[in-house]
């Protein structure tokens, strides 16, 4: 029987596939990224989990928290796994730069918010 997890463990999920992605390219510049393989698809598989948790949050709480762009996020994640002969490095390198402190933050909220219902 599948396991359905709780929004706060999916949240965790994708809080800590973020953490791993800067971890992943703190040492890197573009030019050093695109010349890292292994460095790519750690990247890629870890925007397909926050891609992916995103998507098995209920819809109802998607949109009751809607200031984080859950379609754009579950989209990347359907090209990266179906288009992935389509990656565009620079737009997976501007994503990590542009959008992913944001979007770490917002979920650390929506975290807390989960924890301060079960406490």
């Amino acid at each position: 029987m599948k396991e359905k997890l709780a929004k706060e463990e999916r949240l965790t999920h994708i809080l800590e596939a973020i953490d791993r992605i800067f971890r992943f390219v703190e040492d890197l510049d573009f030019e050093a990224f695109l010349k890292n393989e292994m460095a790519q698809y750690a990247v890629i598989k870890n925007f397909e989990i926050i891609g992916e948790a995103a998507y098995q949050l209920p819809k109802e709480y998607r949109e009751e928290n809607e200031e984080i762009e859950w379609r754009k996020i579950m989209g990347l994640r359907h090209v990266l796994v179906h288009d992935y002969y389509k990656i565009n490095k620079e737009i997976v390198w501007n994503t990590i730069h542009e959008k992913l402190l944001e979007l770490r933050a917002a979920i650390i909220q929506l975290i807390e918010r989960e924890k301060g219902k079960t406490s």
